[in-house]
Parts: C-alpha cells; structure tokens; sequence
C-alpha cells in the first residue's frame, strides 16, 4: 500500500493513493460514513496499528470504492496540498553517512568505513514532494542532494536483535538528505548543514513492507534538470537495514514514526570535478524503484 499525508481545505489528512488514479482516498471520512469506531486520528498513530492499520485501510477503501458514490471519499492530486507522509517525526531524522563505497571514496575516504556514521537532521528540516525549497543563499554557496532509501519505523524498540529488526519497520520513502557542504565541514560537525529548513523531503509515499519483501534491490536515480547524477542500487549498502536498525537502537530508542536514512550512492555534486551544486530554478527528481519519485525546486 503507499500512503500518503496532505493537507485539504485546511485539514491534515492521510490515506492510501486509488489504484490506477492520481488521487488518495479519505479514509477518515470513510470511517465516520460507515461507523468504523477509534480510526488513528493521525498518521503516527495509525503506523503505530501496523499491519492491522493496513488491513483496516484496505478494507476501508473496497467499502468506498463499492459505494454509491465513491468519488465524495477521492480528492485528486491536483487538489491536495502534500506533506511528507511523517509530517513530523517524534525526535531528530536518524541518518546514516557514507553507506555507499564509491561515495565514500567521492567524499575523500580512502577505505569505506567499518563502523557506522550516524548524524542528525531537525524535524523542522522536514519538507514534501513537490514543495520548493529554499537555496539559502545568504548561508551557503554548497547546497547539494542526496538521494536516499528511508526506513519508516512501525514499532518502538531498543537494543533490537539484528533477526528482529524488520519487525520494527513499517515501510519505506524516499528522501533527499539536502545539504549545506560549506557549512557541515566548516562547523565540523554534520548538525546545522544538514538541518536547514526545507533540507529533508521526503515522500511522495509511505510503501508498505509488504510491498516490498527485499528493500536491498531497488534502484535509486537522482536528476537535476533532467540530468542523471545518481544511478545506484540499495544493493550496495555496506551496512544492510537489519544492521543499521540493530546498532542504532543499542544507543537510541527507536520510536513509532521515527524515520532513518539509509546513506547516499555516488554521483553527488561535491563528488564531481569540478563540483556541481545547486542553484536557485533546479529542479531535482530521486526515483526510487517501487516507491516513486520524489522532486522539489529550489528557489
């Protein structure tokens, strides 16, 4: 199932996308038409469901889709404002640095690493599919992307075994860990240039991980202006989910709604020669396979 959050006529609302339509479904208001009692007023609280919340919005979506008139429970595309499918997540987005070899060696590393790099977004970096997002020109020359795999976290835990960790993922997003170059190296540590406001999308969906039983298979493309960059696959992660899942949570307690970046191939700005950043009117697209395409202009 791929879920989505958005906002329409001033409410922040959430539901699966219709098959074969560009449009999602309201499932609130489809459980109040037809008496579903203590449907998740939030998405959090619904992932917190897992695969029961799944079932329930299935089954909820067949009852619309055979109703009367089930295009009053539809808002298309066009008409919803997107938001990240974790409009805000519960601490910090958790994300991993240098998981790919070759952008290891891009980023000047002469061995990948043999222990995890793990560092910090702001929730308030947080941004969604479609939305432009700010180049900040009056802090930084350096801004460059980063397509990533995310694993959306459906269950808490801590010092989870590694042959338990996927019990505790709900699905998986796409997101751009955008960042400031000059400013992470230049304050030595990864926080305020990688926490800039609009430097986290994510989106257009929350896949569910049903959907995708072997998240070491997918392919991941970034283009800016059309043109490829970014051409990898999450097969060659260095530290899989189920490592990352269980180091991490030996430190940090992983919390429903919790959402960790999985690291970055090669072929990022920095990494060229000479160094292509972005600039004000780019437009960058990251596709990642079963998932979608998650794009945002910068302005």
């Amino acid at each position: 199932m791929k879920l989505l959050s958005f906002r329409f006529e001033g409410k922040t609302l959430f539901g699966p996308k219709v098959k074969k339509e560009e449009a999602v479904w309201d499932v609130k208001s489809i459980a109040e038409t037809f008496g579903e009692k203590d449907f998740p007023s939030t998405i959090i609280e619904g992932i917190a469901g897992g695969l029961e919340f799944v079932e329930k919005v299935r089954k909820l979506a067949e009852q619309a889709r055979n109703s009367e008139n089930p295009e009053q429970f539809k808002h298309a595309f066009t008409d919803i404002e997107w938001l990240s499918p974790i409009p805000r997540t519960p601490k910090n987005v958790l994300c991993v640095g240098r998981n790919y070899a070759e952008h290891a060696a891009e980023m000047g590393a002469d061995t990948p690493p043999e222990k995890l790099m793990i560092f910090t977004k702001s929730p308030t970096s947080i941004a969604a599919d479609e939305q432009d997002l700010p180049i900040h020109a009056d802090l930084t020359e350096n801004m460059d992307y980063e397509g990533e795999l995310a694993i959306v976290i459906g269950k808490k835990g801590s010092k989870i075994p590694k042959q338990l960790a996927y019990d505790h993922v709900f699905g998986y997003t796409i997101a751009n860990d955008v960042t400031a170059r000059d400013i992470q190296y230049g304050h030595k540590q990864f926080f305020l240039g990688k926490s800039l406001d609009g430097t986290c999308p994510m989106g257009p969906y929350i896949v569910t991980k049903d959907e995708i039983p072997n998240p070491h298979q997918l392919s991941i493309a970034t283009k800016v202006n059309g043109e490829l960059r970014q051409n990898g696959n999450t097969a060659d992660m260095i530290f899989k989910i189920d490592e990352l899942i269980s180091e991490i949570s030996k430190f940090v307690t992983l919390e429903i709604g919790d959402v960790i970046l999985t690291g970055t191939p090669a072929g990022v700005g920095k990494g060229m020669n000479p160094p292509k950043y972005l600039k004000a009117g780019d437009t960058v697209k990251i596709s990642i396979e079963n998932i979608g395409t998650l794009v945002n202009r910068f302005v």
